[in-house]
């Protein structure tokens, strides 16, 4: 991955975290529990021998699965199948979206809730979030301090997952515009604009021939 698509500062940590799991290669990091503990020590997240048990692997994957959702949010609609009419696609996309952000909102704030995440002001004026909790919960309960600070930075909106859904690589946009939609142009991007000119090929054959 280009440097030119890694985050600011502590947000690239999360980055990391969401990519984890790479849908492109069909590859998962994150298979143990003990491959969360070592992930989670390299990141400076956890003490070395932090105790992680099955459940708090599934509600790692859980978590991560849920900030994916909210970076496809910030990158707009997605890749999706175009057989359906142009209407009822994007309203059955829309209606999918914004259960599926619901969703990842609980996730995300059942997981601050378990992470016990106390507001703490600075001796220069500033404030931080920190977790109470210790062990896993604590470490999640960082890795969201990390969103909440990051919102208040305005750059949260700038991490993003790859537009192709096959993809869905997370990388942030350096644009100025915020307009950066592939994690590569070049690979992605391309792909992309391939398979749209093949539907619009087949679309204008069908229509031929409904004339015919």
């Amino acid at each position: 991955m280009s440097k030119q698509r890694r985050a600011l500062g502590e947000l690239e940590r999360v980055r990391r975290f969401v990519n984890t799991r790479q849908l492109a290669h069909g590859t998962e990091r994150l298979l143990a529990p003990s491959d969360l503990a070592d992930w989670l020590e390299q990141e400076g997240l956890a003490p070395a021998g932090v105790r992680v048990t099955r459940a708090d692997l599934t509600r790692a994957l859980e978590l991560r699965e849920a900030l994916r959702q909210v970076l496809a949010a910030h990158n707009g609609d997605r890749v999706a199948p175009t057989q359906a009419p142009a209407a009822a696609l994007a309203s059955a996309v829309a209606l999918a979206s914004a259960a599926a952000l619901a969703s990842a909102s609980r996730t995300l704030d059942a997981a601050a809730r378990r992470a016990r995440l106390r507001l703490c002001f600075e001796e220069d004026g500033g404030a931080s979030l920190h977790p109470e909790a210790a062990g896993v919960s604590g470490a999640f309960g960082r890795l969201l301090a990390i969103v909440h600070d990051s919102i208040a930075q305005g750059t949260w909106n700038r991490l993003k997952v790859c537009r192709d859904d096959e993809c869905a690589w997370a990388f942030y946009d350096h644009t100025k515009n915020h307009s950066g939609a592939w994690c590569s142009m070049q690979r992605c991007g391309n792909r992309a604009k391939a398979r749209a000119f093949r539907e619009r090929q087949i679309a204008t054959a069908d229509k031929g021939a409904a004339h015919r």
